[in-house]
């Protein structure tokens, strides 16, 4: 669990480096925005998830990819540090911190 959190920190400092509208001020903030995400996927996606089943069953799941914008929007909304400057560089910031997450997980269990 510990390791998911550094690589999702990572993967957000990542992408705030891309300058796509996604700010954080240090590596220490990401680690807070990666603890805050966490949560926030925890307790809110899956809420917003049922909330928007219509939509996703409409839209072949890609509804999902606005879900995880808003859940982006909602933790750095929370987190001191950790900024989204709108909701289209929530949408890809959310998308490209997922894919890092996902790639920096495969490498790390090939290790």
């Amino acid at each position: 669990m510990l390791a998911r959190w550094l690589i999702s920190a990572i993967s957000i400092y990542i992408v705030a480096l891309l300058g796509i509208g996604v700010q954080v001020r240090s590596f220490w903030f990401a680690l807070l925005a990666a603890a805050v995400l966490g949560l926030a996927n925890l307790l809110v996606r899956p809420i917003l998830l049922l909330l928007t089943l219509p939509l996703n069953l409409l839209t072949l799941g890609l509804f999902t990819l606005v879900v995880n914008g808003i859940v982006f929007l909602i933790a750095s909304a929370f987190t001191p540090g950790f900024q989204v400057r709108g909701f289209l560089p929530a949408i890809v910031g959310a998308l490209l911190v997922g894919l890092l997450s996902a790639i920096l997980g495969a490498i790390w269990r090939t290790l």
